[in-house]
């Protein structure tokens, strides 16, 4: 039961980053190009993600575990570390270079830009080099 709501919930935010244009690399690029035509309609996307998603994360504080009891493993270290900041500055680059992010790749192809592959790969590639040199 709980991969068919996965699979439902993961489907509502596939078809909201296609119609918010989130999947778009222009769009993400627009919104990236502070210095030329900046197009702000990511920043409003970000915004009400959050305001969605404040709620869940206040109850999931209180009460860790899912409706199927499962834990909710919430990040525990605060701290900013070279870890975390070089994983930052790559994701960041990576996604101004392609303006896509992991989710959005993915629906790329179910939209027909099959040219996404590359950036899958590419993505995946890394995700195997960081488990096997740094760990996971």
């Amino acid at each position: 039961m709980k991969n068919i709501f996965a699979f439902i919930f993961g489907a509502i935010f596939s078809v909201g980053l296609m119609l918010s244009g989130m999947a778009n690399p222009a769009k993400v690029i627009g919104f990236l190009d502070i210095f030329g035509h900046w197009d702000p309609s990511l920043a409003f996307v970000m915004v009400g993600a959050i305001m969605v998603a404040f709620i869940p994360f206040q109850l999931a504080k209180r009460r860790p575990v899912t409706l199927f009891n499962e834990v909710i493993e919430l990040p525990q270290n605060h701290q900013w570390d070279k870890t975390l900041l070089s994983g930052a500055f790559i994701f960041g680059i990576g996604w101004g270079i392609a303006g896509i992010c992991p989710a959005p790749s993915f629906t790329l192809i179910g939209l027909g830009h099959y040219d996404a592959v590359y950036f899958i790969v590419a993505m995946l590639a890394g995700v195997l080099i960081h488990r096997k040199f740094i760990g996971a």
